[in-house]
């Protein structure tokens, strides 16, 4: 199935770019070489993640392609638990192959999204800004998605 999206900013926690940041170098460079052990090499993929808002939707991840549990990624946090689905990006005529990056919510520490968006591990993608439309290749057996309830008045 293929859901838009809207690239939104983030904590800019994984690129490293935030200011409050613990991570300089950023998470996702620092988690590279444990999930290489474990045997997800992600050394082409960009340093950080896209958050990608498809709201009125939510997600819950059923069956990761990966899942690594108690990774002690940080000597100064306690481990976490990260799973990844293979997902495809659209964006200005091109594919991207793509994974949704989930650190599980109970084992994360701080920086957590809200359920309507996913972050994504992707190549590096030209000319991709905050605002620009996406839409997502997702496996509805891996990954799925509930219509957000709104309230009216």
């Amino acid at each position: 199935m293929r859901v838009k999206g809207i690239i939104k900013q983030g904590h800019q926690v994984a690129s490293g770019k935030s200011k409050d940041s613990p991570y300089p170098r950023g998470s996702i460079e620092m988690q590279r070489p444990y999930f290489y052990d474990l045997g997800l090499d992600i050394t082409n993929y960009f340093s950080g993640t896209l958050n990608v808002s498809i709201a009125p939707y939510s997600f819950v991840l059923k069956k990761p392609d990966y899942t690594f549990k108690n990774v002690q990624w940080n000597r100064n946090y306690p481990a976490e638990t990260f799973s990844f689905a293979v997902c495809d990006l659209y964006f200005d005529q091109s594919e991207y192959n793509s994974l949704i990056y989930y650190p599980h919510p109970e084992t994360k520490p701080n920086h957590f999204q809200d359920k309507s968006t996913l972050e994504i591990l992707a190549l590096p993608i030209a000319n991709i800004s905050y605002g620009d439309e996406v839409e997502l290749g997702i496996n509805l057996e891996k990954i799925q998605l509930f219509l957000t309830e709104t309230s009216s008045s």
